[in-house]
């Protein structure tokens, strides 16, 4: 099967395969497709744990309803992407369970998403996410994931320097408070950035354990690093 190369937006058409089920996809909901299908990559998932895990490990899905998750699941399935498997109730379930698993045409989809490096990568919660599932990610695009955000962030700092400046006489002390703890956060992964970054490139010249060993889908940003996060 042949691929065509994949869009900054995490929205991937195979030739030859087309979805049985189009419809237009938010970044929010192409990112819980990616995430999805990254947790399925480690093994078949019921609709529950699959809830439990993106609710716990990944904090831009914390409020995530199962009116959500099912429609990017069926999407999902119509897509070839991943398989269900309906289980027969039990006695302690009155409803029958479905089981999801990531089929083969799913595990090459979510090669080409870990392989996008793109600005798109770069931006808040599509970071977390991404850096959620890096040790599936070659590593130099985790490289240049990591020095994109690296170049974001500095970007946003330098900003929120110079409007902390221009602006410092008019600000009350709740305000500049909030900006100084705008700056420390923007500051804090900054550094946190460059050490990855660091380390990565150490791995790169020297072959052996990558920059975190055996890391796994609950690896996150720092809640404290995260500098804008978005509900």
């Amino acid at each position: 099967m042949r691929r065509r190369d994949v869009s900054q937006r995490y929205i991937w058409v195979y030739r030859g395969h087309v979805p049985k089920s189009e419809r237009p996809q938010s970044r929010r909901a192409a990112l819980l497709e990616f995430a999805v299908l990254g947790l399925l990559h480690d093994g078949p998932l019921h609709g529950y744990e699959l809830r439990k895990r993106l609710t716990t490990a990944l904090g831009i899905f914390r409020a995530l309803s199962y009116g959500s998750l099912y429609p990017a699941l069926r999407h999902l399935v119509d897509s070839g992407w991943i398989h269900e498997t309906t289980e027969a109730a039990s006695a302690s379930s009155k409803r029958p369970r479905i089981t999801y698993e990531l089929t083969a045409d799913g595990k090459e989809h979510f090669q080409d998403l870990v392989a996008a490096s793109g600005p798109d990568a770069w931006d808040d919660d599509d970071f977390d996410v991404r850096f959620a599932f890096f040790s599936r990610t070659e590593a130099q695009v985790r490289l240049r994931i990591l020095e994109g955000r690296r170049s974001r962030l500095e970007e946003r700092l330098a900003n929120i320097r110079d409007a902390s400046q221009a602006r410092r006489e008019r600000m009350d002390g709740y305000t500049l408070a909030l900006q100084q703890h705008g700056e420390e956060r923007a500051e804090r992964e900054v550094r946190w950035l460059e050490e990855l970054i660091v380390a990565e490139r150490r791995a790169a010249l020297d072959p052996g354990p990558a920059a975190y060993d055996e890391p796994t889908t609950d690896i996150s940003t720092p809640q404290s690093t995260t500098t804008n996060n978005k509900e």
